[in-house]
């Protein structure tokens, strides 16, 4: 063995390691172990602590069910939809009426006369069905636009607990989400119910 300065050059069948002299006097005598690794180092695989992205898990449409705002929201719709039901349904009375009138008179009616209340009939059906289509869209954009100004008070909600637990990441949950699978401590939604519902409905 052969000094040099500030280390040490130890040679081995097969193999030359050098280390440094605080490293050298933990090695066991000569070359015994021809490891990959110099005798007392040891390599770690753990993450450093706070390396991984800390992620959060909320279950937007439980929430629409459970909270207060979303009954809310639900009521409104329900209300909405039954109001314009209530005409649709006046309306096919009225399609009704026509088309029993129609089978009683057809017998009496002269052809023109039969073919002017048949057309009569045809225009009342087109127009239903037109109202029917424009009733659905409203409903649509109604539906639309409360479920939109619901997700803006959960998101608010959301952000806050997130900046508060030091959360990077917040995914959702439930039908026709891309999350697979999370650990049920990540769940979140119930903490976001209670201040949900602690927010005064407008």
């Amino acid at each position: 063995m052969r000094h040099m300065s500030g280390s040490h050059r130890l040679s081995c069948p097969g193999i030359v390691l050098r280390v440094g002299l605080s490293i050298l006097s933990s090695v066991a005598t000569g070359c015994a172990a021809s490891t990959s690794e110099p005798a007392g180092i040891s390599v770690t695989t753990e993450r450093p602590a706070g390396s991984g992205i800390v992620i959060g898990v909320v279950d937007t449409q439980w929430l629409l069910k459970e909270s207060k705002l979303g009954r809310q929201v639900n009521d409104t719709l329900n209300q909405f939809m039954k109001d314009r039901q209530t005409l649709l349904e006046l309306e096919q009375q009225e399609l009704r009426n026509l088309e029993n009138e129609l089978l009683r008179q057809g017998s009496v009616l002269s052809p023109s006369a039969k073919q002017q209340k048949e057309e009569q009939l045809r225009q009342r059906m087109l127009d239903y069905q037109q109202k029917a289509g424009n009733m659905s869209r409203e409903f649509q954009t109604k539906q639309a636009e409360l479920l939109d100004e619901f997700r803006e008070q959960v998101d608010m909600v959301v952000e806050q607990i997130a900046q508060e637990r030091g959360l990077r990441l917040v995914v959702e949950k439930g039908k026709n989400t891309s999350t697979r699978y999370y650990d049920k401590s990540m769940d979140f939604s119930s903490t976001v119910l209670e201040i949900l519902d602690r927010t005064p409905l407008r």
